[in-house]
Formats: C-alpha cells, structure tokens, sequence
C-alpha cells in the first residue's frame, strides 16, 4: 500500500464514494463526531456523505435532536449523534476543561463562577427553552456575571462539558441552546474502558487508514490513553506499514480503489483533511498552506481521487450561489463530467442554482 491508496480508502470509509447511509444521523453516528465550528459548512460535511439529501433534511434531523453540535473532542464543537453524546463527553471533557484551565485562570473564572453560572444557564433552559448565545450572554449579565472578553465563550464551554447543555433548535439561522437531559433523555453512559475501546472502533473505522498519532490528536485524549484504546481494539483491525508509519484500518474497508474518476468539493474543516495529523496523503506539502492557513484555517477544498488538488469559496447572490475555483494547478487536471457533478451535488443540497467561475 503507499499513501494514494491510503487517500483512496480514506474516500470509502469516510462514506465520501459509495456511501452507506440515508440520515444525518446514521452518517454522523458512522464518523463517530465531526468538528463543526463552521456551523454552514458542517451542514454540507454531512450532506455530502449522505445521497440526495438536502439542507432542510440536516436541519430537520438537527431540529429533533439527531444529531447535537457541543464542545466535544478538542476544544472545539462537533456534530455527534444523540446515541453518543453522553458517553463520549463523559471520556473527553476532563481533557477539553483542563486545556482551558490557563485561561479560565487568566479571565478570572473559577468554579464558583463556573457554578453559578452553569445554574443560572440550566434554570433559564428548563421547560423546553432553545435560546441564541445573545439572549444566554443577557441572562449571565443580568446575574451580574461579567461575559466580557470571550468569557462567555468559557461560560458556556463549561455548560456543555458538564453535560448541562448542547444545542438546540435552529431559530432565524442561528443555533441555540438547549438542555442536554431534554435533548436525550436519559444518559447513555458506558465505563471509561468501554468509551477509549468504542471511540477507537469508530475512528479507525470511520476514518482509517490513521495511526495513532492521528487518534491522538482527532481525539483529544492523552498519548497514553489513545495507545491503550488502540491497543483495545487492533485485533480486529488490519495493519500496514508506508513510509515507516504503522496505519491501522478496518479489514471490511474493501479495496483501494474508486468506481472511476472521482471528484468531491469538500467543505472548509471537513474530518477528511482535518481528522488526521499528518495529511500528506491528501494534501501535498507543497501546497499545505494554499489550503490550511498558518493560523490553523481550514479551507474548502478540491479533490480529485481523494488528493487535494485546490481551493473553492462561494458567495451567496440573491436565490443563486457564485463559487469560484481556484485549482493549484492551471487547469486543474480534473475530468468536466465529474466536476459538473460535484458541483450540481453541492447546489442540490442548497437547492439554488450555481453560477461558476475558475481562477488560475
């Protein structure tokens, strides 16, 4: 195996060709989570893996409670499904409180602070209330807490790592807040073995070809946690070794190769880029920077044959979407037919028409 086969297996099992499922629910459940701080760009991560699907279909499942978006492996918001929720808070927000701890120390913050206002949050959401961050931040005002310089960011982090919220109904295209018992019922909590054995099966499976430095670091845990995790389960796992790096995979991953030509506009932050440290497999060193900024933005990417081959943006003009194409190469290399299928994929989700542009 060398590393384009590992990019192409990374395409089937990351449901990217030939995808499995017909819900976001399904989809987001098989990936295990999927950062989404980009909260437009994550509704198309899903979409994308998931045939025919639309925005309203996201939007409903994530109006049900389906799928949560909270702060969930790195200190960063994922999409999870409300099956795994609880359990897998349970194993990772000790690791997402403890990276904040410096600067909740350096905003002032500390437990008696965090405790009033995680009570003030839970009694505001109680009763079925979904509010915005805007009327959550009024409410701690009100109490007297001070939510300025990002400290309401910390305030509500804190919330949802205590397992008191996640989110709620979209309201105007903005998401909400909600409490997390009302979202889930009652907590699906599984021993810590359990949890580090089920986080491994799901991303070696979901996302492999990976190793363990990739776990480490999609995970969030600890070098040794993620190591023991991994040892929890590579029995049923295949083994392979390219350019001196051991890759762990599931043997039901079928074989390295796509149905064709394959093409895909993937969205900014996607857990086909982002999910692994080391990207060489999809991304070209040379062009590291034209598609991960030095700051750590992600952009929307370009692929064909699951390497990374350029970057897109979109803007929205009236009831049509303008993207633009930039290709790292003139030309791009990238067959018409599979492109124009990319490309109405994406605009059949939105249901708008597209108007194109290339810049070389």
């Amino acid at each position: 195996m060398n590393l384009s086969e590992i990019a192409l297996l990374r395409l089937r099992n990351q449901q990217l060709v030939s995808p499995e499922f017909a819900s976001a629910r399904e989809a987001v459940h098989w990936m295990g989570a999927m950062q989404a701080q980009d909260f437009n760009m994550v509704k198309w991560a899903a979409g994308i893996r998931i045939p025919g699907s639309t925005e309203n279909v996201f939007d409903e499942a994530f109006n049900a409670g389906e799928i949560l978006r909270t702060h969930l492996l790195r200190p960063t918001w994922h999409l999870v499904s409300r099956d795994d929720i609880n359990w897998m808070l349970s194993l990772t927000a000790p690791r997402i409180r403890a990276a904040a701890a410096f600067r909740d120390k350096q905003l002032g913050l500390d437990e008696k602070i965090f405790s009033r206002s995680n009570t003030i949050i839970g009694e505001t959401l109680s009763g079925g209330n979904h509010l915005t961050r805007e009327k959550l931040i009024e409410k701690l005002q009100q109490a007297g807490i001070d939510t300025g310089d990002n400290r309401a960011s910390h305030l509500l982090m804190r919330a949802e790592t205590e397992r008191i919220v996640c989110s709620g109904r979209i309201a105007g295209n903005k998401p909400t807040y909600a409490l997390l018992r009302e979202r889930t019922g009652k907590p699906g909590i599984i021993s810590r073995e359990e949890a580090l054995y089920e986080l491994a099966v799901r991303y070696f499976t979901s996302h492999g070809p990976a190793t363990l430095a990739d776990f480490t670091w999609w995970s969030g845990l600890t070098t040794s946690d993620a190591g023991k995790a991994l040892d929890s389960v590579k029995t049923g796992l295949n083994e392979v070794k390219v350019d001196g790096q051991t890759y762990w995979f599931s043997p039901d991953a079928g074989l390295a190769k796509p149905a064709g030509e394959t093409v895909h506009l993937l969205p900014a932050f996607d857990e086909y880029i982002i999910s692994y440290r080391d990207r060489t497999a999809s991304l070209p060193s040379a062009h590291h920077r034209k598609a991960v900024s030095n700051n750590g933005i992600f952009y929307p990417v370009m692929l064909h044959n699951g390497r990374i081959t350029g970057t897109w943006s979109k803007t929205l003009r009236n009831n049509a979407i303008s993207l633009s194409l930039k290709p790292f190469s003139p030309g791009g290399n990238m067959p018409e037919e599979k492109l124009t299928g990319a490309i109405s994929a994406y605009g059949s989700f939105y249901k708008k028409s597209i108007t194109l542009s290339v810049i070389d």
